[in-house]
C-alpha cells in the first residue's frame, strides 16, 4: 500500500464505544504542516475522518487514532481493520489517557493471535528522519510512568503502533491549548514526523 500510487494522506479513525475520537483537534493539521515544511511530504492540510468499518481506510496510508476512554469495534470493524493493515496499512494509536485497557482488549478481536509488543529504540521508527535515543519521548506528565512504544508486525513489518504514556497529539496541538514549551513540541512533532516517514514507505 505505502509503495503504490495511492496518495500520501492521513485520516482520523472514529470508532464505537463513547471514547472521544474527535480529541486534540488541531493536532493532526500542525501534525501535517510540520511534514510538508520539514520532511516534504505533500499531505492534504486538512485530515479526513473515516469510520472502522468502511472501505474508506483503504485509500490512506496511515489511519490516527486517539481518546480517553471506551473503545468498541464489531466484527466487521475489526475484520476490515486486519484487512486495511495486512494489505499494507498502518495505524498509530495514541492514549490520550485512559485508552489502554480498552483498546487492548479490542485489539484481540483484530489480532487474535498477535499481542502487543515493546519496539526496541534500535527500530526504525524512533531513528528516521529524527533520532530518538531513549524511544518515546514524554510529553505530558499523569501518574509518573515512563512512555512506551507498543507495535503489532505483519510479517517483521510493524503494522500499528500504540504511544502509550507520551501524549504525542497533545504536543501537537496548538500552543496555547496545554502551553507546552517549545522544545517539548518541537519533540512531540519529530516523533510524529518519524510515524509519518515509515508509515508512508514501509
Amino acid at each position: 500500500m505505502a509503495g503504490n500510487c495511492m496518495a500520501q494522506d492521513l485520516a482520523i479513525l472514529k470508532y464505537k464505544g463513547g471514547g472521544d475520537w474527535y480529541g486534540n483537534p488541531t493536532a493532526l493539521p500542525n501534525l501535517i504542516a510540520f511534514c510538508n515544511q520539514n520532511i516534504h511530504t505533500k499531505i492534504t492540510p486538512k485530515p479526513q475522518t473515516v469510520e472502522v468499518g468502511s472501505t474508506d481506510i483503504f485509500q490512506y496510508p496511515l489511519l490516527h487514532m486517539t481518546g480517553h476512554g471506551n473503545v468498541f469495534f464489531s466484527e466487521t470493524d475489526a475484520e476490515n481493520l486486519r484487512n486495511y493493515l495486512i494489505s499494507g496499512g498502518f495505524l498509530h494509536i495514541d492514549d490520550n489517557y485512559g485508552m489502554e485497557p480498552f483498546i487492548t482488549k479490542e485489539l484481540k478481536k483484530v489480532f487474535p493471535d498477535k499481542d502487543l509488543i515493546e519496539l526496541s529504540t534500535s527500530h526504525k521508527i524512533f531513528n528516521t528522519p529524527y533520532k530518538f535515543s531513549q524511544g518515546l519521548p514524554k510529553i505530558h506528565e499523569h501518574d509518573g510512568k515512563r512512555p512506551q512504544a507498543f507495535g503489532i508486525f505483519q510479517d517483521d513489518r510493524l503494522v500499528l503502533l500504540f504511544t502509550y504514556e507520551s501524549d504525542l497529539g497533545d504536543g501537537w496541538e496548538d500552543t496555547e491549548v496545554h502551553n507546552d514549551p517549545a522544545d517539548v513540541r518541537e519533540k512531540a512533532l519529530k516523533m510524529g514526523a518519524n510515524i509519518v516517514k515509515y508509515a508512508f514507505e514501509n
